[in-house]
């Protein structure tokens, strides 16, 4: 009896290798998706963007993949031409959306200009990141299939969480940095880490292609006589899309997804407003949920190597999705140590239900449609993607029409006395900082109170708290020329009694520069409870077809 020769994925190191590898180069996607949204307050106090504008550019992420089908064209050519070159071409195009859009968040657009009704800087920032969009889901399926051709039969559902974990590390590190950077170096500053990480992530799926290309070689030699494996055919999306069991898992995962990640964009702004976190801390609670996952996602999809149930674990991440928002939702409920517990036990339920959930596909699917498949699932997740943060963004604005313009009203206000005492003394792009500077931590220091209470803004006479911050803070410049102070004590002085008088000025009159997010965390809940109903159904239809989404995803070898 001759021994069997072994492959190159045969050995745990190389395996895991390539592993490591293939999960950096998404590490870097996974910050830059969520490094915009982190300083969501910071956008609309600095760049004057609405809700509705963030709403509109965190959308853009699947408008390419949805209405040009992009991810199904990525999920064919990934079948067609294999996991190197679609990986390869995957990473340029993140690099590129992403050069678009530090360019379309740092150039000055001509004031009031607008492309489509949008506003020009919002327009170029959702294309860049729409095309980012583009390359991101294509290199998130492409590892997907990666992973099973390296796994099968192995540790799948473990690999498929530590793949999650090292990307996530990226989630982490955008809502607990994201904040500071911006403090320190404008909006630029997380977009310009960003741009690294995305050059990093090309030479480390680079490097993944060599021992990629190695293991098809050891394939070739292990397996000689071995039949090719038959092509895939534009025909097999038929069998894909007539699969009932195919559509429970891609309809759960939109929905789950679509209670998770549009959470993830809003998160540090529901800190501070809901549960009057410090603006600079805001990102640490968040944060907590990509840390969770990073430690819980590989457990779990250990579990389900060695002892199935993955049906049953998805189901208990849905429970466990409908108890958190179901506790954020409760409006009274605003101390931060709820927000903090809600947001570890969320963590939990995100790590039960991917990690089930992607190493069942390969069950239900055979894997010559395999990118296909994965790929038809984003796609459908995208559809989520896209249009709830559209529809979080519209409620938000909505429920919420004076916030924006009460905190350019502030902004406004700063500028025009910054204007007329600090020409001369400074120069013009600092004198922009600075106002920028000054209103976002006026802002940021009153919405933190959780004893402020805003008026309603009929009742607030907008021209007289303009005329009365104005002149509050032109007579506190002219006493702090009067010193002679150093440029960098002038810069120092001026922002921190800018800030001081604008943020007492607010109180004052009780301006309303406070979210309420009731309606879209009600929203969160309602996406939820039907994640669970389509959970139920995926195990029914297990137990009539026998997919064997309860079995374990090691195969023993026969001795």
């Amino acid at each position: 009896m001759t021994e069997q020769k072994k492959t190159l994925r045969d050995s745990t190191f190389v395996r895991w290798t390539a592993l490591v590898l293939a999960s950096l180069s998404i590490f870097g996607a996974y910050y830059f998706n969520y490094a915009l949204s982190a300083i969501k307050p910071i956008l609309e106090s600095v760049l004057g963007w609405s809700s509705s504008d963030f709403g509109t550019y965190t959308s853009a992420y699947g408008w390419f993949n949805v209405f040009l089908f992009m991810l199904i064209i990525s999920g064919i050519i990934l079948d067609k031409f294999g996991v190197r070159k679609t990986g390869l071409g995957a990473t340029l195009v993140m690099f590129t959306g992403t050069a678009i859009n530090y360019w379309a968040v740092t150039h000055n657009f001509p004031e009031g200009a607008t492309i489509l009704g949008l506003k020009a800087q919002v327009f170029w920032s959702a294309i860049g990141f729409a095309i980012f969009g583009v390359g991101t889901e294509a290199i998130g399926i492409t590892i997907s299939k990666a992973v099973v051709r390296w796994f099968k039969g192995k540790e799948l559902a473990l690999a498929m969480g530590m793949q999650m974990a090292i990307a996530r590390l990226g989630t982490l590190l955008a809502l607990a940095l994201s904040i500071p950077l911006a403090k320190a170096y404008s909006v630029k500053g997380p977009i310009t880490f960003a741009l690294i990480l995305m050059l990093l992530g090309i030479i480390s799926f680079l490097t993944f292609s060599v021992l990629d290309r190695k293991l098809d070689k050891s394939e070739a030699e292990a397996n000689t006589k071995q039949e090719p494996e038959e092509e895939f055919k534009i025909s097999d999306i038929k069998y894909i899309i007539t699969n009932r069991g195919f559509w429970y898992i891609a309809l759960l995962c939109v929905l789950f997804y679509s209670a998770v990640f549009p959470f993830l964009f809003y998160a540090n702004d529901l800190m501070i407003n809901k549960y009057n976190v410090e603006p600079k801390l805001a990102g640490l609670i968040p944060s907590l949920l990509p840390f969770g996952t990073i430690l819980l996602t590989p457990l779990f999809g250990s579990i389900y190597d060695r002892k199935g149930k993955g049906a049953t674990i998805m189901i208990l991440g849905a429970l466990i999705l409908i108890l958190v928002h179901g506790v954020l939702s409760i409006p009274f409920l605003t101390q931060w140590w709820v927000a903090a517990t809600m947001v570890i036990i969320l963590g939990i339920g995100f790590s039960l239900v991917p990690s089930a959930m992607w190493p069942s596909v390969p069950k239900i699917i055979p894997e010559k449609q395999l990118g296909t498949a994965y790929a038809v699932i984003f796609w459908i997740q995208n559809i989520g993607l896209m249009l709830v943060p559209l529809l979080l963004g519209f409620v938000l604005n909505a429920t919420n029409p004076y916030v924006v313009p009460n905190k350019q009203l502030v902004k406004s206000s700063i500028e025009e006395a910054f204007q007329k005492d600090l020409k001369g003394h400074l120069k013009e792009k600092e004198i922009n900082l600075l106002i920028d500077k000054a209103a976002s931590d006026a802002i940021d220091s009153v919405v933190q109170y959780a004893n402020y209470q805003p008026t309603p803004q009929e009742q607030i006479n907008t021209d007289a708290f303009k005329q009365e911050l104005v002149n509050k803070i032109d007579i506190a410049l002219e006493q702090i020329l009067a010193q002679n102070p150093d440029k960098e004590q002038l810069k120092e002085l001026a922002v921190a009694k800018a800030k001081q008088i604008a943020a007492s000025t607010i109180i004052e009159y009780k301006l309303n520069i406070r979210y309420n997010y009731q309606a879209d965390l009600l929203i969160f809940l309602a996406l939820a409870v039907l994640s669970l109903i389509f959970a139920l159904l995926l195990k029914r239809e297990d137990r009539i077809k026998g997919y064997g989404l309860e079995q374990p995803n090691i195969v023993k070898e026969q001795e």
